[in-house]
C-alpha cells in the first residue's frame, strides 16, 4: 500500500499543521492512541481537520499498538488503515477488517513525529516528494 509521507499527530493543532503545508499526507495516530484517547476521538480529530482543508485526499492511520480490541473499535467509527503490533488475533482481525474493507497493518509507515522537539521545522522537507 502506497501512502504519503506520514506524520505523527497527537490533536488538532498538529493535524492543521500538517494539513497546512498543502502537500500530501498520511496523519497518524501516536502509538496506542486508542487506548488512551479512543477512538471516537480520533475520527472526530480527522473529520475536524478534513473539514478545515478540504479537497484534501488525506489518508490516516490508527495506531492500535498491542489492544485488538481496539481494532474492531477503530472498524467501527470508520478507520479503514489500522495498525495492530502482531500478536495471536492478528491474522483472525486481519481477515475480518479486509471483509470491512479496510487494511490491517503489522507496523505503523515512517513517520515524523509531531510532539517531538523540532520536528515542526522539517514538516516542509518530510512532504517534499524526492524526484
Amino acid at each position: 500500500m502506497a501512502l504519503p509521507p506520514a506524520v505523527v499527530i497527537h490533536g488538532l493543532p498538529h493535524a492543521r499543521l500538517a494539513l497546512s503545508v498543502g502537500r500530501p499526507v498520511t496523519l497518524l495516530s501516536a502509538p496506542g492512541a486508542p487506548s488512551f484517547a479512543g477512538c471516537s476521538w480520533w475520527a472526530a480529530l480527522i473529520a475536524l481537520a478534513c473539514a478545515e482543508y478540504p479537497g484534501h485526499d488525506t489518508p490516516n492511520v490508527l495506531d492500535c499498538g498491542d489492544a485488538p480490541g481496539r481494532v474492531l473499535e477503530g472498524l467501527s467509527v470508520g478507520c479503514r488503515i489500522i495498525v495492530l503490533r502482531p500478536c495471536p488475533a492478528f491474522d483472525g482481525l486481519r481477515l475480518r477488517v479486509s471483509t470491512e474493507g479496510a487494511v490491517l497493518l503489522p507496523a505503523p509507515p515512517i513517520s515524523l513525529d509531531l510532539a517531538q522537539r523540532g520536528a515542526a521545522r522539517h514538516l516542509t522537507v518530510w512532504l517534499t516528494p524526492v524526484a
